[in-house]
């Protein structure tokens, strides 16, 4: 999801900088909602069950260019299908692994969204210095609905999903960290994690509000708008936060957004959260245990670091 989300000052500079451009998608149709409102595209495709089908439909559109922003075997079949001119965004994919395997960094500390824009160079595509783009849809419901007791008070939502278990903080340090913040903090997650904020909740006896796992991602994405304060993960939702310039906490495990090239873009106040170790990182995108035994990547952290970001007025 955060893959997709830093693509979107492509799609607009594309659009801005180009005449009578008109700029198609391809994705997961599990990704649609992210590209739905996006005004800067003229069509999105889904992936089919079979890609001879998805190659077919997209064979119709005569397209001029394509532009590869996935680099995998499935976009390479795409594009040798199509045959047409044609860039790919270079994923570095040994550099990555001499880092994670070796502890060899030879990435260069470049974020994705200037990565991306490398491909689309040849166009004479230039950086415009613009934040991400996330487009929610007018249907949605509004901060007053979903938080009818909270909206109008500063909050902290605390984002505490993350596909893998190594891109989380323990139970036990997010009850730490929200004990430290004297203001409502909301839970936000998907149902996978429904049971984590359980088990956060009863350890509190202060004010929070768990919505983990009961309002959409669109509805979670308002109550990210709306906060004061944004603390996450390596999660896409923790991502999207950057559309909105929100102050900004993001707590980093066995990941490192160096490597990634996914740090806050364009986000005026951030604070970036992690433990120094020579086992970090022991992965590109997260495991579901470490691979050490001791997890101190996140056991480590400290949590009044994270509390002192936050003012109090």
């Amino acid at each position: 999801m955060g893959d997709i989300i830093y693509t979107s000052p492509v799609i607009r500079c594309l659009k801005n900088q180009l005449e009578n451009v008109e700029i198609h998608y391809l994705t997961k149709p599990a990704f649609k909602f992210l590209l739905d409102e996006n005004p800067y595209l003229h069509k999105l495709h889904l992936l089919k069950p079979k890609l001879s089908e998805t190659i077919k439909a997209l064979k119709a559109e005569n397209f001029d260019d394509v532009i590869d922003l996935h680099s995998s075997l499935r976009s390479l079949l795409v594009k040798v299908s199509l045959g047409v001119k044609s860039s790919t965004y270079q994923k570095e994919r040994l550099k990555k692994w001499m880092a994670i395997k070796l502890k060899i960094n030879k990435v260069e500390p470049i974020h994705l969204v200037d990565r991306y824009l490398k491909a689309v160079a040849f166009l004479g595509i230039k950086n415009d210095g613009m934040p991400i783009d996330y487009f929610l849809p007018n249907d949605v419901k509004g901060i007053e609905e979903i938080l009818p007791g909270y909206y109008s008070k500063p909050y902290v939502a605390f984002i505490i999903g993350a596909t893998h278990f190594t891109k989380r903080m323990p139970n036990k340090k997010v009850i730490a960290t929200i004990q430290k913040i004297k203001i409502p903090v909301i839970l936000l997650g998907g149902k996978d994690v429904s049971n984590n904020a359980d088990i956060i909740t009863s350890g509190l006896s202060q004010e929070i509000v768990n919505l983990t796992g009961i309002i959409s991602l669109n509805e979670s994405v308002v109550v990210v708008k709306n906060a004061a304060y944004v603390i996450g993960f390596d999660t896409g939702l923790t991502h999207i936060a950057e559309a909105f310039n929100k102050k900004l906490v993001t707590i980093w495990g066995s990941t490192v957004p160096e490597l990634l090239g996914v740090k806050p873009y364009k986000v005026d106040k951030h604070l970036e959260v992690s433990i120094d170790l020579d086992c970090r990182p022991c992965s590109k995108f997260g495991l579901s245990a470490c691979p050490k035994g001791h997890f101190k990547c996140m056991n480590d952290i400290n949590e009044q670091q994270i509390a002192d970001f936050i003012e109090y007025e």
